[in-house]
């Protein structure tokens, strides 16, 4: 979602045992704990990069290596991720060391072009994961969707594999209301394949649209309202869109100045932690506003029922979503919260609890913020 509007700590006191595992029985997820924000400096440059727009994170426990997406669309620099190291002492996020930065390739070899060289064929960067046992990477691109006469871009949404250099290896096919059509039918501009994460060993990738299909119902808005999305789960091996699940939005958490201005409420990410259960975030935006309200939801799949075969949650209205649970609202805080769009466990706290890492995309503007937080995770 666009708004509109190299040293090492040496009091490293955590351990950084954690890994993409089922939550334990001892520490699931009961509630979650602040323990501090870090910044990244406004327009940081990097190898030749600047560095911003990350709007995905995901950790390699055995490299201790962090992989952040940046959703450039080749704009400022072609379209890559970084890798990082989190240094963390006895406060929390200490020091971020920028370790390298790939561009992702497309299947010719080439970086992506931008969107005045070729607007059909510039990704929008969202989400990224790690595969340590194909040691390779995942990411989502939104796509594009411009109905403007001459000027119309349909480009689609994609989820793409590659190699730790950036490499090209392969795309995994969309099901039919995923493709982006001139009508109003399937995903809007912008809030399409944001949110993506590994389960059951790999085996399985969960994916989202950050708001609803055209077909689905209406987006979010201040009132409470039929505000479906879709979570598709896909089976690696074979690369199937193998069931679909719906979850509600809430209502976006504050109008807007003036009242008919930009305002959003979608799910920038997902996670899963086991037991088919993903940590959902839901992230609110206002114009008028400049901090964004993200609530942290604990989604259940289990009874949900599949709507893969359901062509429209308008004409057919879900009997068994997913359930869902409200873990936290960071306006509770009290703390600036920018704009959260990413997700990754982090390392095992020296109290035995996992850890949760938090990233905002900045935009690239120097009135945003890139921020990590970071928060303990209590059973």
């Amino acid at each position: 979602m666009k708004r509109i509007v190299s040293i090492i700590s040496v009091a490293f006191l955590f351990s950084c045992s954690a890994s993409h595992k089922a939550v334990s029985k001892n520490d699931r997820i009961g509630s979650l704990k602040f323990i501090n924000e870090y910044e990244v400096p406004y327009n940081q440059e990097f190898n030749g990069t600047t560095i911003g727009g990350l709007s995905g994170i995901d950790y390699d426990s055995e490299k201790e290596i962090y992989y952040m997406i940046s959703d450039d669309r080749s704009a400022i620099n072609p379209a890559r991720y970084y890798s990082a190291k989190i240094s963390l002492n006895a406060k929390g996020i200490d020091t971020v060391i920028w370790i390298a930065t790939y561009p992702m390739l497309q299947s010719n070899g080439k970086p992506y072009p931008n969107s005045k060289q070729d607007p059909a064929h510039t990704p929008d960067p969202e989400a990224i994961r790690y595969n340590k046992i194909a040691n390779e990477l995942i990411w989502t691109s939104e796509g594009e969707r411009i109905v403007r006469g001459k000027d119309t871009v349909l480009e689609n949404p994609a989820i793409t594999r590659i190699s730790m250099e950036g490499k090209y290896i392969d795309t995994f096919p969309l099901p039919a209301n995923l493709l982006m059509r001139a009508t109003e039918k399937g995903p809007r501009q912008n809030g399409v394949l944001e949110g993506l994460t590994f389960d059951k060993n790999f085996k399985t990738i969960y994916v989202n649209v950050e708001e609803p299909l055209y077909e689905d119902g209406p987006r979010a808005d201040i009132k409470p309202n039929n505000a479906w999305i879709r979570i598709y789960q896909y089976d690696v091996a074979s690369k199937k869109n193998t069931a679909q699940y719906a979850y509600h939005l809430e209502p976006i958490a504050y109008p807007s100045t003036p009242e008919n201005a930009f305002k959003i409420n979608g799910v920038p990410d997902i996670y899963a932690i086991g037991n088919n259960q993903l940590i959902v975030l839901e992230r609110s935006f206002s114009s008028g506003r400049l901090p964004c309200t993200i609530k942290v939801f604990l989604a259940d799949l289990n009874s949900a029922e599949d709507i893969k075969e359901n062509s429209s949650l308008m004409i057919n209205p879900v009997t068994k979503p997913v359930k869902k649970k409200l873990l936290l609202n960071m306006d509770d805080l009290k703390i600036y919260t920018d704009n959260i769009e990413g997700v990754t466990f982090g390392p095992t706290l020296p109290n035995g609890h996992r850890s949760l890492i938090f990233i905002s995309d900045n935009n690239f503007a120097s009135f945003e913020k890139t921020q990590l937080l970071l928060f303990e995770i209590l059973p």
